[in-house]
């Protein structure tokens, strides 16, 4: 073993090797702390890249989640904003029926008044037709009978 025993005075060489040995074992172990703080701060940069790419990412997806909702929210919207449209379309019309079919009854009892009207007219003319006949009857009776 190379280690001196206590008490012992070394030789010059000896002392050299000692020095030279405490001097490789201390820059070792400088090397070895210096390796594991660049391996820390290597550590800590790619965790610190992958935290921050892990925030993108649940941003990005948060975007997306919130896109696919609304795209669907908005969809009702304007489905909803057609709907209602066409409910007002559709109530014009229903209006414009309305007062069309109004006028065609007023046109139709108007026609069903004439037609009867026409009817009463035809019947005064033959009840009138038949007095005249009577009458010209009785007259040609007298005429006759004289």
């Amino acid at each position: 073993m190379n280690t001196p025993a206590r008490g012992r005075v070394l030789p010059f060489s000896e002392k050299e090797k000692t020095e030279e040995e405490s001097g490789t074992l201390e820059s070792s172990l400088l090397q070895l702390i210096d390796d594991n703080r660049r391996s820390s701060l290597h550590l800590r940069e790619k965790t610190e890249r992958s935290r921050k790419e892990a925030f993108r990412n649940a941003a990005r997806t948060a975007d997306l989640l919130v896109k696919a909702v609304n795209g669907g929210v908005e969809e009702c919207f304007v489905n909803e904003k057609r709907i209602e449209s066409e409910i007002r379309n559709l109530a014009v019309t229903v209006a414009r029926f309305g007062k069309q079919t109004d006028q065609w009854l007023a046109a139709t009892h108007a026609v069903n008044s004439a037609v009867k009207e026409i009817g009463d007219f035809e019947n005064w003319m033959k009840t009138m037709e038949f007095d005249c006949k009577k009458i010209t009857a009785a007259i040609r009776n007298i005429h006759d009978d004289h």
